[in-house]
Formats: structure tokens, sequence, C-alpha cells
């Protein structure tokens, strides 16, 4: 099948040629017609297989121009970085169509979207933290939506975007089409799909966890960080044939410390992203890894879900994924449009789990390499591998394993050791401590006592 199969019209078909694309890929082929249908649909598609021109391509077709001020189609993305790229894909597809596209995410001036949103527009691509703060501020309106597709679902959902997501859909007219597309299909993902779709139509050209054949992957057994870095820096001092690397880690803290460890050695040609950097440091990150200028990028995971970087050739896992999900989308990152791409996996005698778990999801083993010899083994750890250690003898610091002291407890004085008497005791205190007969005339009382 090819393109011109679609029975899609001019604008997009000259679109497509200016890009040199010809044939569709499964997913594009078999979402077409289901999303041009007005059906709620469930797209499954491995990493790199060209979902959101799945999902653009009959949308842009069915929309008719319009000079309304509200927009008609509403993107979903869980990053800033994904915002840029879709926003980049739908206005290369848009060249030929008079329609208006806008992005928007947090992290940037409000008030600069608030004005490019009165402008009016078609298609609004957004975070849903950003959407919703506009939403709420009455600039933007969500009352002409028909189509609301939620594109990386899994990882919004893990980003904590569950609630925010509940309210746009509260937002929302009831009559819409609601598109999702993922690479994976977790738990929370159904359970999502279940309260707010409506007899989705599922699309799926892979099993969920389904890696693409055209990535190969290996792994290698390292004993700690150091021992990583030193595979790491051998591996590297290949440049042909690690030419443009992606690496991923499990935290900002890990991607600063590996950074400064590999800028030292490939100084000029490392580059790192993770959520603490400023969005535009991050975008030039980005582009700078895109179009070669660094042949290396460390990335967390959130940072990277869902990038399209061309020809990638290596994605190196430099910790394990804790979700073996996260491993699917990190390996996506190479091997895009059909290429050949090339994994790699350091994992520690602790992340074997984790090995175990993304074997159980891919139904497949990672093939082992050895260490080569030229790896030193460093046995020097960094501070999150060291052991707990136990002060034994100091006095001042109780043991993990003794007993844990009772609660405080002492007897109480016998002047607190007072019963409520309730009315009796009242009236026995007003007998003893009358008021005087004459105002103000203490001796008399006092005399009376004495009696």
């Amino acid at each position: 099948m090819t393109f011109q199969d679609l029975n899609l019209n001019t604008p997009l078909y000259n679109a497509l040629d200016d890009l040199g694309f010809t044939v569709p890929t499964p997913i594009q082929e078999q979402a077409f017609n289901v999303v041009s249908s007005g059906r709620d649909v469930v797209g499954i598609a491995q990493t790199g297989t060209g979902k959101t021109f799945a999902y653009m391509l009959p949308i842009l077709k069915n929309l008719k121009f319009s000079k309304q001020e509200n927009p008609r189609v509403l993107i979903l993305v869980p990053t800033r970085e994904l915002v840029v790229q879709v926003v980049e894909e739908i206005e290369k597809l848009s060249k030929y169509i008079n329609n208006r596209v806008l992005g928007v995410y947090g992290g940037t001036n409000i008030n600069t979207q608030k004005q490019a949103i009165a402008e009016g527009l078609d298609i609004l691509v957004a975070t849903p933290g950003r959407l919703y703060d506009l939403a709420l501020s009455r600039v933007l309106q969500l009352k002409s939506i028909q189509k609301l597709v939620i594109d990386e679902v899994d990882v919004m959902l893990d980003l904590g975007f569950r609630h925010q997501l509940i309210n746009i859909f509260d937002l929302l007219p009831e009559r819409r089409q609601n598109i999702m597309f993922s690479a994976t299909m977790t738990h929370d993902v159904d359970i999502l799909i279940n309260e707010f779709f409506r007899n989705p139509i599922r699309v799926s050209v892979a099993v969920s966890g389904t890696p693409l054949d055209n990535i190969s992957q290996n792994r290698y057994s390292v004993p700690n960080f150091n021992t990583k870095v030193n595979l790491l820096t051998h591996l590297l001092n290949n440049y042909e044939t690690f030419n443009k690397v992606l690496i991923f880690v499990a935290y900002k803290r890990m991607a600063d410390r590996l950074f400064e460890n590999l800028n030292t050695i490939f100084r000029d040609e490392v580059c790192v992203i993770h959520s603490n950097k400023t969005q535009n440091y991050r975008l030039r990150s980005i582009e700078a890894f895109n179009e070669g200028e660094h042949r290396i990028l460390i990335a967390t995971d959130v940072m990277a879900r869902g990038l399209d970087i061309d020809n990638v050739s290596h994605v190196i896992n430099f910790d394990t994924p804790e979700y073996p999900e996260n491993y699917m989308h990190r390996i996506g990152r190479t091997g895009r449009a059909k290429r050949k791409g090339r994994s790699l996996v350091f994992s520690t005698e602790k992340e074997q789990e984790a090995i175990e778990a993304i074997e159980r999801l891919m139904d497949m083993k990672i093939p082992l390499l050895e260490l080569p010899d030229v790896v030193e083994i460093s046995t020097e750890l960094i501070e999150e591998e060291r052991p707990e250690t136990k002060e034994h003898y100091n006095p001042l610091k109780r043991r993990q394993d003794e007993d844990a002291p009772g609660p405080a407890f002492h007897e109480k004085k016998e002047k607190n050791k007072k019963v409520n008497q309730g009315g009796s005791y009242r009236r026995e205190i007003a007998k003893k401590y009358k008021k005087p007969k004459t105002r103000g005339d203490k001796n008399a009382n006092r005399r009376k006592n004495r009696k």
C-alpha cells in the first residue's frame, strides 16, 4: 500500500511528496480509516513507527477551513519537548493547508500564550498543566473541541497527571472523538480508557512491549558506577561505530554526575537534558544533538520520551530502568523509520530483577556480552553504592537492632491526682469562700469563717 491508497486530499499529498514519504507504516495504514470514522480509538504501536502521522493525517484531511477563534482539535502530550516536536510535525503536513496551530507548555510566559490564543487557532498542542491553567483563566475556551488526542498517555499517568486529565475531561464537550496512542498499555491506562472512552476501536500492530525487529539488543553485567563509566568510555572511543549516542540514566543527579565524568574526556561532544535545566537549554541541547554538533546526549526518561531524533546509532541504558515499559520507550529512540539500531544496557547485581522484568515483558532474553579485557574493574563506590555504616560503640546513637524504648512514663504527683467531683466540689468551694455580707467587707467574712 502507498499513501495514494489512503484517499487523502491534494494538499496532504503535496506535503508528503515534499517530505519524501510514499509508503505508510503499518500503524498509519491501519489507523487511517478508523480515526476518519469518528469513533474513539486506542492505538498501540512500537515507538518510532510514525504514530503522530497516524492520527494527524485523517484529522487534517477532515478538518475544514474555519475562522472561528476557539480550537477544534486538542492534542495532549507529557513534556514540553514533545509539544515542540508535534507542532513541527503538524506544520510539515499543513504546508499547503490554511490552518492555525499553537503549542503551549509551562516554564514560559503565560501572557504571551494568552495573546496567541486570543488571535484564534484550529489545533492546540499542550501539556496538561499549562492547558488547565489557561482554561481556568477563561482565555481558552474548550467548548468547540471535536477531537481529543492523548499521546504517550502512560507517561502522563506516571508523572501524576491523572487528576489534571480528569479535570480537563470535565471541561470538554461530551460529544467528541477520543484518540489515544501509546507504545505500551499499562493497567492505569486501561482504567482511564474504561472510564472516559465510548466503545473504543483498538488498533494494534504489535503486542504491548514488543520491540522492533530492526533493533539489536545486548547487555553487560557491570559491578558499579565507576566501572560503568570505564566501559562507556571504552565504547565511545570507537567514533566510527558510536557516532550518535543517546544515554539514559535513572535520575537528574546521576545525569549531572555522568556528564561531569564524560565531559572531561569528550569535551564539546556531550550534552545533557533533564527537568532542572531551563527550557531554552534543553531545546538547544536536543537541536545540537539532532544536527550532529554533539555526538553524545545524556537524558532522563521523561525528557527524551517521544522525541524523534534522526539516525541515533546507539541507545545505551547506563542504568537499568525500574519499569520495563520505560526500557521499551528508551530503545525506541534508535532504529526509527525502519533503520537499523543498537541498544545496550548496563546492569549491576542489584538491577538483575529489573532485567528479568524487561525480558518477561518482551518475552525474550537480552544476550549477555563479556566485559572487554581493557576495561578496568573499579572498586571505588559512589555514595549511593556504599553500604550503610553502623556505629556499634556510639553511646549517643542507638543501634537499629536494639529494642526500641517504650513510651515515657512516671507516677503523677499527689497534688495532680485530682478527681472530677462535678457539682458537689463546686458547692464545697462556694461554701468555703462565701461572698461578704457587705460588699468589700473582708473582715466580716473572716469573722464568720472563724465561727
